[in-house]
């Protein structure tokens, strides 16, 4: 049993007990500044640790370490570390300014990284549940407003429910395959003739439960609610580390134990990806709220991702890889945007506020131009390279009615993201914005800046995402 394998989670782990306890020790009034700074710098030690542990495979093959877990990881930990620093500066408006905030954030992520490192379906349904739990009291946590407790309710509810679906469909694969590692269930794969028809439900039902979290029709209903009413940087978080940990569980699992069956749930998945496509596409143009606008964007760039695994090649795989990627980029960038939101103190949310931003606040309007071209598909920008790479991977793969109807989705994705720039540059002028901390200033810019030169590190993500994606199929 190699538990060196798990230095960075048992580190972030300890930082995360060490954390609660100096919050409650604290004589302060409200010690949420250093909690906060706190996490991020366990984020940044945890991350060093993730690219320095080597591979293999621990704690009787339930624990991987391989490139895809170190790929994956160091996404959810920079999805964690800026989710807090959207926090930081404004969490008095959020009304989410207490110190067990950002340590809620640590343990979610410590969650996500061990679905990243799953080996066995125990481990996996552990890292799900304990990224979840902690987001459910996340979404609820400005305890006052009823639309974050409503947020919080029908996420924890709705979620519960993926939860007992995806459980219950890993123990229909225990059943049939008797076993519950990745490794054991692909070589009980392989050494069937014909697959049960048990154990086809049961790769259905934990499918079910992992598109829950990726918010993909059918399994999205709760996904413009929770996203409307959650605190910004909550929402900011859930469209990040844990939907890539989701993507994380999804590959190893489809990939590696399915993997044999891949003709069996490769037509579910593409339907899947269809759906979320259209739908995200089609239902975010009535949106007047931008965090609802968002929210059908996650909905429809899920299915993107999606594209890659439908593949169920290295080269899809690593499409997804990359995609994730911008998406991050251009996710955070936006939310930043929407935290800066602000007048007299209080956070705003309709897109009309955003009216006239080109003249109050140019640099503002110019990162959101950037961040929503990108997620319309807009070269050179970073989005461009994750969508070309997903295409092209379903092409090869002749998915040729996927990728019709991926095209068919940005074109009319197109249009609500342009109306967004259109308000911000050729609209009447609203007042404008509060001043914003130096924190929110920092994101939007660093993220316009990545987004917009994404091409110089494209080269090294994708080799990356290369690695990660091979290791998948070993």
């Amino acid at each position: 049993m190699n538990w060196t394998l798990a230095l960075p989670e048992i580190v972030l782990a300890c930082c995360g007990l060490a954390i609660l306890v100096f919050g409650v020790v604290q004589t302060k009034a409200q010690p949420f500044l250093s909690c906060a700074m706190l996490t991020i710098a366990s984020f940044v030690v945890t991350g060093f640790l993730v690219l320095t542990t080597p591979d293999g495979v621990g704690y009787n093959h339930i624990f991987v370490n391989d490139d895809f877990a170190r790929f994956m990881k160091i996404l959810s930990l920079a999805g964690g570390a800026l989710a807090t620093m959207l926090t930081v500066g404004h969490a008095r408006a959020m009304k989410v300014e207490r110190f067990e905030f950002p340590v809620l954030l640590l343990f979610s992520t410590l969650g996500t990284m061990m679905m990243a490192s799953s080996g066995n379906l125990m481990t996996l349904f552990i890292g799900l549940e304990l990224s979840s739990l902690a987001i459910y009291i996340l979404c609820a946590f400005a305890r006052d407003e009823v639309a974050g407790a409503e947020a919080g309710l029908k996420y924890f509810v709705l979620g519960s429910l993926a939860s007992g679906l995806l459980l219950y469909g890993s123990a229909l694969v225990y059943g049939f395959a008797g076993t519950m590692e990745y490794g054991a269930i692909q070589q009980a794969l392989g050494a069937e003739g014909a697959v049960p028809l048990g154990l086809m439900f049961g790769i259905v039902f934990m499918l079910a439960g992992l598109t829950f979290k990726l918010s993909a029709v059918p399994f999205h209903m709760w996904t413009p609610d929770v996203y409307q009413g959650a605190p910004t940087s909550v929402t900011a978080f859930m469209a990040g580390a844990p939907k890539f940990a989701a993507f994380a569980l999804l590959l190893r699992v489809m990939a590696g134990p399915f993997g044999h069956v891949a003709p069996q749930w490769r037509m579910l998945v593409e339907a899947i990806a269809i759906l979320s496509m259209l739908f995200g596409a089609v239902a975010a143009i009535p949106q007047k709220d931008i965090k609802r606008l968002m929210a059908y964007s996650s909905i429809g760039h899920m299915g993107y991702a999606l594209m890659g695994l439908c593949a169920g090649t290295p080269e899809g795989m690593r499409g997804t890889l990359v995609y994730l990627a911008t998406y991050l980029l251009m996710n955070v960038g936006a939310f930043a945007v929407i935290v800066a939101m602000q007048r007299k103190g209080r956070g705003l949310t309709a897109i009309s506020d955003l009216s006239g931003l080109g003249r109050t606040d140019p640099g503002l309007a110019m990162a959101m131009a950037i961040f929503m071209l990108s997620m319309a598909g807009l070269p050179p920008l970073a989005g461009f390279f994750g969508k070309m790479m997903v295409f092209y991977a379903a092409l090869n793969a002749h998915l040729h009615v996927l990728v019709l109807a991926g095209v068919v989705s940005s074109v009319i994705g197109a249009y609500y993201y342009v109306r967004v720039v259109k308000v911000m540059f050729f609209e009447d002028g609203a007042p404008s914005f509060d001043r914003r901390p130096l924190s929110l200033s920092f994101l939007s810019v660093g993220m316009g800046v990545a987004t917009v030169c994404f091409l110089l590190v494209w080269g090294p993500v994708s080799s990356a995402a290369q690695a990660a994606a091979l290791a998948l199929f070993r």
